[in-house]
């Protein structure tokens, strides 16, 4: 999988579609994306019923050690850390998915049944679940899921799976900081505007009058 290549158009088309608005629903996701992890931003801008509902998400447990770790190695194949920014890890994506499927319980079935999956299969092919097994094996079981078009039809619940996983890996990764940062976005700023290009105005006859140049057009362009 080309990182640079692929994952940005991912999440500037169906990622951004979709997932990404679904996941960005709530003012307690706009903190993870923050913060790189699953909220803990105070409650001090909270609606009062919002506040228990919020703390029973952040104190429950939904994945397994087994599942958060095997999660960990999926989402750094699916971003890994290079010479641009971290990985996938680093950015805690595996604590925004265990957040998101809290959240969003429609998740918890697929995810949990995927992860399931890939473990088995992997005990097929390599006698161990997919978190112990060798780099190597990692991905060749990660290629076998990743490209629908070229999967096989046994591997249908897999494939629906890693597309999952993948979806909320990269929802994750880019409402980071890291993220943000790795394919450049600065967000709103604000912008200093010096008035029509001479060019521009001499092609239409126009020119700014000697006030509006003083009052108007005032801006350093040093």
């Amino acid at each position: 999988m080309d990182r640079r290549d692929s994952i940005k158009a991912l999440v500037i088309g169906s990622v951004t579609a979709g997932t990404l608005l679904e996941a960005c629903k709530t003012d307690d996701k706009k903190g993870a994306a923050d913060k790189g992890a699953a909220p803990t931003a105070g409650n001090e801008d909270r609606m009062a019923e919002e506040i228990p509902y919020n703390k029973a998400l952040q104190d429950a447990k939904f994945f397994n050690d087994h599942e958060m770790a095997t999660i960990v190695v999926l989402a750094d194949i699916i971003i890994p850390k290079d010479e641009v920014s971290g990985s996938a890890s680093d950015a805690k994506v595996a604590d925004f998915i265990e957040f998101i499927v809290k959240d969003m319980p429609g998740h918890q079935t697929p995810m949990r049944g995927g992860l399931r999956w890939l473990d088995l299969e992997c005990m097929k092919r390599y006698e161990k679940p997919f978190k112990d097994c060798s780099e190597k094996q990692q991905i060749e079981m990660v290629d076998l899921i990743a490209y629908p078009k070229k999967a096989k039809p046994e591997h249908r619940q897999g494939v629906a799976f890693f597309n999952l996983m993948r979806n909320l890996t990269v929802t994750g990764f880019y409402t980071t900081k890291i993220g943000y940062d790795d394919v450049g976005f600065v967000g709103n700023r604000p912008n200093q505007w010096n008035g029509v290009p001479p060019e521009v105005l001499k092609q239409y006859n126009l020119a700014y009058s000697e006030k509006e140049l003083k009052e108007c057009i005032s801006y350093d362009k040093s």
